[in-house]
């Protein structure tokens, strides 16, 4: 004899919650997603230039910096980059707020940068 699994009263609330989370995820990925992988591009920039030290001076560099975080609509100015440079080695420190809509609210996402490398 087959019994229905189905009770009374019974209902899909617990499907209806799963797919709640699971759109909250997918909003939250689509809008800090692209956001990380900017801030990776800034990231790579920056220590690129941190590299390349001993060719840009820091006038260069902090040019090459600020037209980065242009092209990628960060707002990144010349008070959010340290740059120390001594004979033997450069410092690149570099901290930024990017606000984040999402429903309801405004996320500030907090960056900090800092890389370190030999002048060649």
């Amino acid at each position: 004899m087959l019994r229905s699994r189905r009770q009374r009263g019974e209902s899909q609330f617990g499907c209806l919650i799963g797919l709640v989370v699971l759109l909250v995820a997918c909003v939250l990925a689509y809008k800090l997603i692209p956001i990380k992988v900017k801030a990776a591009d800034m990231r790579d920039t920056m220590v690129n230039e941190a590299k390349s030290a001993g060719q840009h001076d820091e006038k260069m560099i902090m040019k090459i910096i600020l037209r980065k975080a242009q092209e990628l609509e960060f707002p990144i100015t010349e008070e959010n980059v340290e740059i120390h440079r001594n004979s033997t080695y450069i410092k690149i420190d570099m901290r930024y707020t990017v606000p984040v809509d999402l429903p309801g609210f405004t996320y500030k996402w907090n960056f900090h940068h800092h890389t370190e490398n030999p002048i060649f």
